[in-house]
């Protein structure tokens, strides 16, 4: 079984923060996989789904950001399921807004939920889907940032961003989080240096984003 986990904070007034972009991606996995009944286990509310011929767990923790670590780390030691099983979406200011990055495992880069996961699960090796937020505005804090809904240049670029990250996920589950990489993360385009006496090649093919990515 895959434990997908999307991070944000419960209620409806940050329903549609920047914070929330994990809740909004797994509800739009929800709606996509039909899925209709949720209930609550262990501080989160969880619903059982199927992608492919894989069961799936979705969560999405009522903890609030900060201390997400205590619904998901629950959750995995009572299924006895290693990080391997383990997909969480959360946003990310270090990456433009609506920008994608897929990545297999690392340390918290600074995001307050995934260094609660990682104190109470005690295992980085599990995927990250991160959802880009861009950083503040001049002036702006933060937390004034992540607790603004999207402006009306940034919303629809989420909401597509969203919409790409679907089949995204559905292959993290049906092959792995390598190929979802590969398949999904934005491509590089390096310039190759020409060789004497020969027209240089406009770009070089398209590289996928390394997990070395901010």
């Amino acid at each position: 079984m895959k434990v997908i986990v999307g991070l944000g904070n419960p209620g409806r007034e940050y329903a549609q923060t920047k914070h929330n972009v994990g809740f909004m991606l797994v509800d739009a996995l929800a709606s996509h996989l039909g899925v209709t009944e949720w209930r609550e286990k262990f501080d989160a509310l969880v619903a059982d789904a199927r992608i492919g011929t894989e069961k799936v767990l979705l969560v999405k923790p009522q903890t609030y950001m900060n201390e997400s670590g205590k619904a998901v780390g629950p959750l995995m030691h009572f299924y006895k399921l290693p990080a391997e099983d383990l997909i969480v979406a959360h946003d990310d200011m270090d990456i433009p807004v609506g920008t994608i990055r897929i990545r297999k495992q690392g340390s918290s880069g600074g995001h307050n939920g995934i260094k609660s996961i990682l104190a109470h699960f005690g295992d980085e090796h599990f995927a990250r889907v991160r959802i880009g937020i861009g950083r503040p505005l001049p002036g702006w804090t933060v937390v004034n940032h992540v607790l603004a809904p999207f402006d009306t240049e940034g919303a629809p670029k989420v909401a597509e961003a969203i919409r790409y990250l679907i089949p995204a996920v559905e292959c993290i589950v049906t092959d792995d989080v390598d190929m979802a990489m590969n398949k999904y993360n934005p491509k590089k385009q390096k310039k190759q240096k020409p060789a004497h006496g020969t027209k240089p090649e406009a770009q070089a093919a398209e590289q996928p984003a390394g997990e070395g990515d901010a």
